[in-house]
């Protein structure tokens, strides 16, 4: 009983650790601010450069003003 208890938080703590890892990139794809190569930039960015790129796209983004 003690293990299935175990298991199921051990589960539940990589749910919670994958979802919190995805949420930059969530909140970039359905952000409207940018688009197009933009918004591929940022997402690259994010991928390559360091997770934590998706705070510097929430105060920069977008680069240029229309």
């Amino acid at each position: 009983m003690k293990a299935l208890i175990v298991e199921v938080l051990g589960i539940g703590g990589l749910l919670c650790g994958l979802i919190i890892w995805l949420l930059p990139f969530f909140i970039i794809i359905s952000d409207n601010k940018t688009t197009g190569r933009e918004k591929l930039a940022w997402l690259m960015a994010v991928i390559f450069i360091s997770w934590f790129a998706w705070i510097f796209y929430l105060l920069l983004a977008p680069i240029r003003k229309a």
